[in-house]
């Protein structure tokens, strides 16, 4: 088997992740790290015995192949086009970019390169939800038809040290975690036909009760909760709720409803988590896991992405899937400032599901 060498742009707490879960798999090896703060990167480094190198550095080193690119979201579609220009292969951590116009110029510059271009999440290639996946496939719970799906929390100003970024312009619930609930449903259904949304806030500022930050009064300026309805390629109808400005509630993360059954899927930030079916109307039965991965495995789409590239198909965790949930997002606003659907451009392949004995 072929090991890819992998190098890491971004060394702040979500590298440690990456770093922990490139353990798990044979088929990469991270060997330098770099960030614009040279004393991060050094860190990082020293912690997981790699190289600490300068952002110029990792992407002149002719060893790496695979860029992973875990700056903040403003800087992943600058930082995949420098590594893309570089003639590395690149996977950055969700959103794909800020805007559709960033994103497109993403994957017109991977074409033309003829690189492979990957986005977080991968959470979706876990145990948990390849299992739900094989449910589906089965047939256990019929055709889909129908489902939900929600995010609720009351916001992060009462833990998060430094949450005023989620209130701001490219924040809010949907761009924060909508990305693991869409790419999930689209791996579990296939690819989003229309949008129609309802947005709104529920407060016009936030004041932080972390110790770090107690008292400060923070700027809402972004919707704080979106409620939608997606419509399928496939037929299915899920309603989606993304918000930060519920106190408590008791919603399962999603649920699909099909013809014959109705499945409980877990979270779909984790890589487990409990699958509950119940068919022709009968008590929820807990269903063991068919597939491994079930603890943190993030890293699991690059480890993925180097074997497409070695054996010339399509990686799981795409630009193109990466875009298509980018659009999605994009027209719950749309679909509320102007009261209609809002038709999705783009497709994508519904994502290939993983064999059970799978290991990379």
């Amino acid at each position: 088997m072929k090991v890819t060498k992998v190098g890491i742009i971004g060394c702040g707490n979500i590298s440690g992740a990456y770093l922990n879960g490139a353990k798990a798999f044979n088929n990469i090896e991270v060997v330098a790290c770099a960030d614009i703060n040279m004393d991060a990167a050094k860190a990082k480094a020293e912690e997981f015995e790699i190289k600490a190198v300068t952002v110029d550095e990792i992407l002149a080193d002719k060893e790496i192949e695979i860029i992973i690119n875990l700056t903040t979201p403003q800087g992943h579609a600058p930082v995949n086009i420098q590594a893309l220009k570089a003639g590395k292969h690149v996977h950055c951590e969700k959103p794909f970019a800020v805007t559709l116009e960033e994103g497109q110029e993403v994957l017109k510059l991977a074409k033309e390169k003829n690189l492979y271009v990957g986005c977080a999440p991968d959470t979706f290639l876990g145990g948990g939800i390849q299992t739900c996946r094989k449910i589906i496939d089965d047939n256990w719970i019929g055709k889909p038809i129908s489902g939900t799906a929600s995010m609720m929390c009351a916001g992060h100003e009462s833990w998060h040290p430094n949450p005023g970024f989620y209130y701001l312009n490219g924040g809010g619930p949907l761009f924060d975690m909508g990305p693991y609930y869409i790419t999930a449903l689209i791996n579990l259904l296939g690819p989003v036909k229309r949008v129609c949304a309802s947005t709104g806030k529920g407060f016009e500022t936030r004041t932080c009760t972390a110790e770090a930050t107690n008292g400060t009064i923070l700027p809402v300026e972004t919707a704080t909760h979106l409620t939608g309805i997606l419509d399928f390629e496939c037929g299915a109808i899920i309603t989606v709720i993304m918000s930060f400005d519920i106190q408590k509630h008791n919603h399962k993360p999603i649920e699909i409803y099909g013809t014959t059954g109705s499945m409980m899927v877990p979270d779909p930030n984790g890589f487990g988590g409990p699958v509950m079916v119940s068919t022709n109307r009968g008590d929820w039965k807990d269903m063991p896991l068919t597939h491994k991965y079930t603890d943190n495995s993030r890293i699991f789409g690059v480890s993925d992405m180097a074997d497409a590239i070695q054996n010339g198909r399509i990686n799981r965790c795409s630009g193109k899937l990466a875009y298509h949930v980018l659009e999605v997002m994009h027209a719950f606003q749309k679909s509320s400032d102007n009261g209609c659907h809002v038709n999705i451009e783009s497709t994508c392949e519904q994502p290939a599901a993983l064999p059970a004995e799978k290991i990379f």
